[in-house]
C-alpha cells in the first residue's frame, strides 16, 4: 500500500464511515480508516428507490460501510454511495475491518511488552503493510513462518520475540477440513495389526510430510475408514488426503491384501 492510498481512498473502495451530520439533502461522514477525513452521502445514493425521509435509513453516529464515488484531494472532497454496496460486501469489509483494528491491538501490545518506540511501532506497522498488504496478514504469516519472517523485515530481536509470542497467543489461522474414504482387505492370520498399521502410517505420513496439516483416520464399517484433513487451505487438504490414502493402500498390498480409495462416502473409487 502506497503513501497516496493510505493517505486518501481511491474510486470503487468500500470504507467504513462514522455518520457525523444528517441533513435533509445527505449525510456528512468521516472516513474511520483514513483519520477521520470527511464525505459526503448524498440522498440519491442512500438507498434504492425513493428517500422520503433520510432518517429512516441513517442516523448520527451509525457505522456504515460505503463506496467511493469520487475523491477531490485538491478540494477535501469525497462523494460516497451507500445503497451501492451490497450486504456481502459488506460483510467482508466489516470483517476486515475489525480483523485489522484487532491486528493492531496485538502490535500495540507487543509494543508495550518491549519497550517499542512510538517511531518503531509505526515503521514495523508500514513495513507489515506494504509486505502483506495488511496487519492481519502479516500477523498470520508469523504464524506459519515463524520469527524469520520478522528477521526478514530488519526487526530489532528484543521486537520480534515480542511480536512472534504475541501473534502465536492470538491468531487462530483459518483451515479446511475435507473427507475421504479407503476400503482396506487384509486376510492374513494379523490382518487387524495390519490395519492398524496402515492407518498409523498414514497419519504420520501427512504430519511428517505437512507440519500445519493434521490426518485422522476414523473407523467407518468394516472394510471403510474415513480419512479427515483439516488444513490450511484446500490445495493442500486435498494434497495430504492423496498422500494418506496412499500409504495406507501401499502398506495393505505389501502385506497381499487390496486397498481402494473414494472420495465420498457413496463416490466412484478414485487412484491414490
Amino acid at each position: 500500500m502506497d503513501e497516496r492510498k493510505r493517505e486518501w481512498p481511491e474510486k470503487g473502495d468500500l470504507v467504513i464511515c462514522t455518520v457525523k451530520n444528517v441533513q435533509n439533502f445527505g449525510a456528512f461522514v468521516s472516513l474511520d480508516e483514513y483519520d477521520g477525513k470527511e464525505g459526503l452521502i448524498h440522498i440519491s445514493e442512500i438507498a434504492h428507490g425513493w428517500v422520503r425521509n433520510i432518517r429512516e435509513f441513517i442516523r448520527e453516529g451509525q457505522r456504515v460501510v460505503c463506496k467511493v464515488l469520487h475523491v477531490d484531494a485538491r478540494r477535501g472532497h469525497i462523494d460516497l454511495s451507500l445503497r451501492r454496496v451490497g450486504e456481502e460486501e459488506k460483510r467482508r469489509k466489516i470483517r476486515e475491518w475489525k480483523d485489522e483494528a484487532a491486528a493492531k491491538k496485538w502490535l500495540s501490545l507487543a509494543a508495550s511488552q518491549s519497550g517499542m518506540q512510538e517511531e518503531e511501532v509505526k515503521r514495523i506497522e508500514e513495513c507489515m503493510k506494504a509486505t502483506y498488504g495488511s496487519l492481519r496478514e502479516a500477523f498470520e504469516e508469523i504464524v506459519r513462518g515463524g520469527k524469520e519472517v520478522l528477521h526478514r523485515m530488519n526487526i530489532a530481536e528484543e521486537h520480534v520475540n515480542a511480536i512472534y509470542d504475541v501473534a502465536v497467543a492470538n491468531v487462530k489461522l483459518p483451515s479446511v477440513r475435507i473427507s475421504g474414504f479407503v476400503e482396506l482387505r487384509c486376510t492374513k492370520p494379523d490382518g487387524i495389526e495390519i490395519l492398524k498399521e496402515a492407518l498409523i502410517s498414514a497419519e504420520k505420513t501427512v504430519s511428517t510430510k505437512y507440519e500445519d496439516v493434521n490426518a485422522e483416520c476414523i473407523y467407518v464399517g468394516a472394510p471403510r475408514y474415513e480419512i479427515r484433513i483439516t488444513a490450511p487451505d484446500y490445495k493442500k487438504a486435498e494434497s495430504a488426503l492423496r498422500d494418506a490414502a496412499k500409504k495406507a493402500i501401499e502398506i495393505i498390498k505389501q502385506n497381499n491384501g487390496e486397498g481402494e480409495f473414494f472420495r465420498t462416502a457413496d463416490g466412484k473409487s478414485t487412484r491414490a
